[in-house]
């Protein structure tokens, strides 16, 4: 079978090996979509922290089922939680195993799904019955979304500010609407911010370089400020400024990730009474609500593909696909 493999920064190699052999506890998956994430755009750039390579790349997978775990037949399309847990650490005794001590994520800590076959640990195979290959492979990057509207704990009417409009972003304000929020999208991109208007129906998007920026947000929401502010951007100036576009008693969700350490002013944060958090990956409830979601056809994840490449065409096309600037969500197809 062919495997695609990011040997350093920047270089891509396939390679022919044999095909994954069937062990205790694990299965055996063909796989057949990848969603393409920020975390492999940044492996093959060299910027994501405590990367080692060589590495197999690859973790929003649409997969169809081949032998191992009872109660699943063979050509079954399911999708993958990508997170292994330890299943023992203080997090996991909590059911908190998106967030476990000893967490290893596909194709980031291990190597991942750019491979025609591969053995996953079967507890980790979620069934989806009726959704095309293009819907599972998305349902990994919508549960982020969804973990972090979770930890939100958004109420019907509250204005929900979300930072970036990227496909995380994009995933969190379909599922705060969901939630009742009004929400508002915040980006400095216009074609981002013109797809949240046109595709999702977004009441309010605004561009966050705008200096009449903190005032919209007092307009559109009546001079309180939005309760919930959820950053998707991973920009630490970007996490930074959004203190103090907080409501008093709001609730900030940090999803995106960086490296740099969060400023804040204490005594604007401490008069709010103010909630901070982080939300991490995702939970298999999420997965299961992301799912239903799609099924009833509360989202669809159809809209946020912009880009498709052949397998065998990925060497080569993947620094120009993921630098194009219409780009939102890249699709690989391997069967």
């Amino acid at each position: 079978m062919q495997q695609l493999i990011c040997t350093e920064p920047g270089l891509f190699e396939y390679r022919t090996v044999a095909d994954p052999v069937l062990s205790p506890g694990h299965s055996i998956v063909r796989v057949r979509k990848i969603g393409v994430c920020g975390t492999d755009i940044h492996a093959f750039d060299g910027t994501q922290p405590y990367f080692s390579y060589p590495r197999i790349l690859g973790h929003e997978l649409a997969v169809e089922f081949q032998e191992g775990a009872a109660g699943f037949r063979h050509g079954e399309k399911l999708t993958i939680i990508p997170y292994i847990s330890c299943g023992q650490c203080v997090a996991c005794r909590k059911g908190k195993t998106n967030c476990c001590t000893n967490i290893k994520v596909l194709g980031v800590h291990t190597d991942g799904g750019m491979s025609e076959y591969i053995s996953v640990p079967s507890d980790m195979l979620i069934n989806a019955d009726g959704l095309k290959d293009e819907e599972l492979a998305l349902v990994e990057p919508l549960a982020i979304g969804a973990h972090g509207v979770v930890r939100a704990a958004i109420q019907p009417g509250e204005y929900v500010l979300v930072i970036g409009a990227g496909p995380i972003g994009l995933g969190t304000m379909a599922f705060a609407r969901i939630a009742g929020g009004h929400v508002i999208a915040a980006d400095v991109n216009e074609e981002r911010l013109a797809f949240c208007r046109d595709s999702l129906h977004i009441p309010y998007t605004l561009n966050a370089r705008e200096a009449s920026f903190t005032d919209q947000l007092k307009e559109i929401t009546g001079g309180d400020m939005p309760t919930v502010v959820i950053d998707a951007t991973g920009n630490l100036n970007a996490i930074n400024n959004a203190f103090q576009y907080l409501a008093h008693t709001g609730r900030y969700v940090l999803i995106g990730l960086q490296k740099g350490e969060i400023l804040v002013s204490h005594p604007e944060f401490h008069k709010r009474e103010a909630t901070l958090m982080s939300s991490r990956n995702a939970t298999k409830a999420d997965f299961s609500y992301v799912l239903s979601c799609i099924q009833n056809g509360s989202i669809h994840p159809s809209l946020f593909i912009t880009h498709n490449i052949a397998f065998p065409e990925v060497k080569d096309q993947f620094k120009t696909v993921t630098t194009d600037g219409s780009l939102i969500k890249a699709l690989i197809e391997i069967a």
